[in-house]
């Protein structure tokens, strides 16, 4: 019988709504939508490309958790409070995301609160980044 990996970072709003940061099930896993609240301050920066980052940290955080890291990512969600900040989160997902080339969702859905700017949900595959990868043209 394999065994399924909860970890949570022990945020009120994790408990509040009982949800794990991120699940591993086998060597798939799935981080939950992840807001760029700093963990150690609890602050969200105002900056759009701050918090994107505070997001990017957020997440390699809950990888790193469960023995997986950013380059395992298969596929990423993206969600923008404002469009207009849609080019500058753009920008940070193609420095970071450059050569892991998951597929991608990037939407500008209103989300949980206005100091919100982005948050992002990310499904890896555990050892994914060491993987062959076949790159083709459609």
């Amino acid at each position: 019988m394999n065994t399924i990996i909860k970890a949570s970072t022990g945020s009120a709003i994790e408990q509040q709504t009982s949800y794990s940061r991120v699940v591993a099930v086998d060597n798939w896993i799935f981080v939950s939508n992840t807001a760029g609240r700093d963990p150690h301050t609890r602050q969200i920066p105002e900056d759009i490309a701050a918090q994107t980052l505070q997001v990017f940290a957020n997440v390699e955080r809950a990888l790193n958790g469960v023995d997986a890291c950013l380059a395992d990512t298969v596929v990423a969600r993206v969600f923008v409070q404002f469009p207009h900040d849609v080019s500058a989160v753009a920008e940070i997902l193609g420095s970071r995301f450059r050569g892991i080339d998951p597929a991608l969702t990037l939407t500008c859905p209103p989300l949980g609160a206005m100091n919100y700017k982005v948050e992002m949900e990310i499904t890896a595959v555990r050892g994914g980044g060491q993987r062959e990868v076949i790159r083709l043209t459609l």
